[in-house]
């Protein structure tokens, strides 16, 4: 059986996510290993918040690495198979490099502390904004960013399901873009909670700093494949997997070419390890022959274990 674990990454953080696994060791430990590595109680944050501080990119991208980590941790001392391959969306890849052993759960803590902080940076509240558009399709979504640019950067950043596109830029011109999307029929526009505009050309100042920064980081070859956002690929080279970590912060997520590179590798079953299930709908609108379970409380876990063991017998 081909498996696959997938890792969702901002935006599926909640205050109290993950609180029924709050008794389950490998999760304590993980929450515990990565707060003692930051100076920050993570469980803490993510149980009682406040909600402004949660969603504070810095503080968000620690708080999803290491509850991402935590899930797949759980899942493996609970009996559940190893990935044949693996995939994170956006910070998720963080996630599945960490699983994969390329990077150490204490190392990638700080670092993507430092890319949550490098990114609010390069762009300063309020300058930009994203936006998802559902309903049309790429290329429309594409003429529309460069057809209402007016010489601001907007661009097409994340390819998350068919008629699902989400922009980013500066503010006023992911507006334009907002307004000339529903005007062009969109099903539906809606600007997203975020405090720095991910995956566009504003990020390339964070893109050369965190450049500096990965070089620091021990990377190894990873144990099990990890597909990547920017070039929907695999590497074992530690370099080549730095510079498609820097690539991926100025560059597009193609989250749609990146499940269909799993289930084109014969991938039909996998489990979204983390809070929440954003990526289990979106495979499911990408290609239906792809179960995903999503794992983040008992009652998923359960599922999805028995879900697994029915497959192994069937």
């Amino acid at each position: 059986m081909n498996f696959g674990i997938v890792f969702p990454g901002q935006g599926s953080q909640s205050l109290g996510m993950l609180s029924d696994f709050a008794q389950r060791p490998p999760v304590r430990e993980t929450f515990e290993e990565a707060s003692e590595v930051l100076g920050l109680d993570l469980w803490q944050l993510c149980q009682q918040g406040p909600l402004e501080r949660l969603n504070r990119t810095e503080n968000t991208q620690p708080v999803m690495l290491t509850a991402g980590v935590a899930v797949y941790r759980l899942w493996r001392a609970e009996g559940g198979p190893e990935a044949g391959v693996m995939a994170g969306h956006s910070l998720g890849e963080y996630s599945a490099l960490v699983a994969a052993d390329a990077l150490s759960l204490s190392e990638a803590v700080p670092l993507v502390a430092e890319r949550g902080r490098l990114m609010q940076a390069a762009v300063p509240q309020g300058v930009g904004a994203m936006a998802a558009v559902l309903g049309l399709d790429d290329d429309q979504v594409r003429a529309l960013c460069s057809e209402n640019a007016a010489g601001k950067v907007v661009e097409a950043v994340n390819f998350n399901a068919p008629g699902q596109v989400v922009v980013a830029g500066h503010r006023d011109a992911v507006e334009r873009v907002m307004e000339a999307a529903r005007r062009a029929g969109a099903k539906r526009v809606v600007m997203l909670p975020v405090s720095a505009p991910s995956h566009c050309a504003l990020m390339r100042p964070a893109a050369e700093r965190l450049a500096e920064r990965l070089a620091e980081v021990e990377v190894r070859a990873p144990r099990i494949p990890v597909i990547h956002n920017a070039d929907v690929s695999a590497h074992d080279d530690p370099e080549a997997i730095r510079e498609v970590l820097v690539r991926q912060l100025h560059s597009p997520v193609r989250w749609v070419e990146t499940i269909r590179r799993l289930t084109g590798e014969g991938v039909s079953t996998a489990i979204e390890a983390g809070p929440g299930k954003v990526l289990a709908g979106l495979n499911r609108r990408i290609d239906r022959a792809l179960t995903t379970s999503p794992v983040y409380d008992g009652a998923t876990l359960e599922a999805a274990l028995a879900a697994m063991e029915e497959l192994a017998h069937g």
